[in-house]
C-alpha cells in the first residue's frame, strides 16, 4: 500500500502549484495550519543545499474533531501533511499523505470511516490540480 498520492505538474510554477494546492484543499475544507520551507530551514540550520520543498500542514476541522473524540492520540498524526517539490527537470510534484496508510497502526476500528472520508477528499485535491 502507498502512503501518499500524488500528481506531477509540468505546467505551474512551484509558487503557482503552492497555490492551487492551497485553493483545493480549502475547496475540501482544509486549510492550511502550517507550512514549512525545508529548503531555506535546512540552509539556515546546516547550511545545505537542497532543492525546492514545502510541508503543508493541512486541517479539515471537522474530521480532526471527529477523529479526537474517538481518539485522542491521533493528534500524532496530525495536521495532514502535503508537500511541494520541484524536480531537477522543472517539474513539481505536488503529494499528499494518504490518511488510511497512517492510521493503519492505530487500534480503533471507528477511525476506518473518517480516514476513507478524508481520503477521498485528499484524491479529489490532487485530482483537480493541473
Amino acid at each position: 500500500m502507498s502512503y501518499y498520492f500524488n500528481k506531477v505538474l509540468k505546467t505551474k510554477s512551484f509558487d503557482e502549484a503552492i497555490e492551487q494546492a492551497t485553493e483545493e484543499l480549502k475547496k475540501e475544507g482544509f486549510g492550511i495550519l502550517t507550512q514549512i520551507d525545508v529548503k531555506a530551514t535546512l540552509k539556515m540550520k546546516i547550511d545545505a543545499d537542497f532543492k525546492k520543498y514545502v510541508i503543508l500542514g493541512a486541517c479539515n476541522p471537522h474530521y480532526a474533531y471527529k477523529a479526537l473524540q474517538r481518539e485522542d492520540k491521533i493528534g500524532v498524526f496530525l495536521p495532514c501533511n502535503v508537500i511541494v517539490e520541484e524536480h531537477d527537470n522543472g517539474d513539481i510534484e505536488v503529494s499528499v499523505v494518504d490518511p488510511i496508510a497512517s492510521m493503519a497502526k492505530v487500534e480503533n476500528d471507528s477511525l476506518g470511516e473518517i480516514a476513507v472520508e478524508i481520503q477521498n477528499k485528499l484524491k479529489i485535491v490532487i485530482g483537480n490540480l493541473n
